[in-house]
């Protein structure tokens, strides 16, 4: 997404390079939508992978209704829709099928099972291999997954945003589902480099991120010491200790950390090599629990679309 949007300019450029980089390092899944930009992400995923399609797992994902002037107008998962924005990602991503189509945010206007049902059909004409949704609650996985295999669910989860601990992880083990972690950085919060909202440049997304500003933010600040203590004993980065407690979590858990460049994409590939002990896992989560961390995730008209 930060390729695209949200984070700053972009340099195709660079990112094509460091999307290439990635692959050369092992890297195999890449994760976009086409509200990312909108359009222009898959656009640019489709165009790096010339050639190397067959190397990666691309998920997409549905779910926005975006007017023709690229306006974000609200949800739409109409199984009619979902097929049009299927057709729509194929083409951008220049490819034959989607191999993950997630649910963006779940549509209280249309039925889980009429969702389901209509990625089941693009399933079963292989236009998509599988099926996930993307900050649902329990109720609606089981809906979907009762329908069709829910293969994963996305989520915002890490060390400092741990909402899916007691009720969302146990359902996925319990079905068999996988967990997608997005912002396992925290915005880049956990990576010991987060300035204040103010400071960040207009159309930066953090500027309104409200874990960024006034008093949250340093006590936030003062919550991720205890990353940075551990990074230091570690000889690693604050960012590779936040990725190395998911990857410590479980193989079920595989995190997606966003970057546009390929320095920090190499430091991120390298956490997966840090082996964390319990006591480092146990510290870690004592330092950040959830009362540790300071102002809500989103902002209200953000958190209006999760499902929980």
């Amino acid at each position: 997404m930060g390729m695209s949007q949200s984070y700053g300019a972009f340099d195709e450029t660079e990112s094509i390079a460091t999307i290439h980089r990635a692959l050369d390092l092992g890297v195999t899944f890449l994760d976009t939508a086409e509200v990312y930009g909108p359009f222009t992400n898959e656009a640019l995923l489709g165009r790096a992978l010339q050639g190397r399609r067959d190397k990666v797992t691309i998920a997409t994902k549905f779910g926005f209704a975006i007017e023709a002037d690229k306006q974000f107008a609200g949800l739409n998962s109409k199984p009619e829709h979902i097929r049009d924005v299927v057709e729509s990602s194929l083409r951008r991503l220049q490819t034959d099928h989607i191999d993950l189509l997630y649910q963006h945010r779940v549509d209280p206007d249309v039925p889980m099972e009429d969702v389901a049902g209509a990625v089941g059909e693009l399933v079963k004409a292989g236009k998509v291999r599988f099926f996930g949704l993307s900050e649902a609650g329990a109720a609606n996985i089981r809906r979907a997954h009762a329908v069709h295999p829910v293969s994963a669910v996305q989520s915002e989860y890490s060390l400092w945003e741990r909402n899916l601990d007691v009720e969302i992880i146990p359902l996925l083990r319990e079905l068999g589902i996988g967990l997608v972690p997005f912002s396992p950085l925290g915005r880049g919060f956990l990576t010991g480099t987060a300035k204040r909202a103010e400071d960040y440049p207009e159309g930066d997304y953090r500027r309104g991120d409200p874990r960024f500003q006034g008093e949250n933010f340093a006590a936030n600040m003062q919550a991720a010491d205890a990353v940075r203590a551990v990074a230091a004993e570690k000889g690693a980065t604050p960012g590779q200790i936040a990725l190395a407690w998911l990857l410590h979590k479980g193989e079920d858990i595989v995190p997606i950390p966003g970057t546009k460049r390929r320095s920090y994409l190499e430091e991120n590939v390298a956490a997966a090599d840090i082996r964390l002990s319990p006591d480092d896992m146990v510290r870690l989560e004592a330092a950040l629990r959830p009362d540790a961390v300071s102002g809500p995730r989103y902002n209200e008209r953000q958190m209006a679309m999760v499902d929980r």
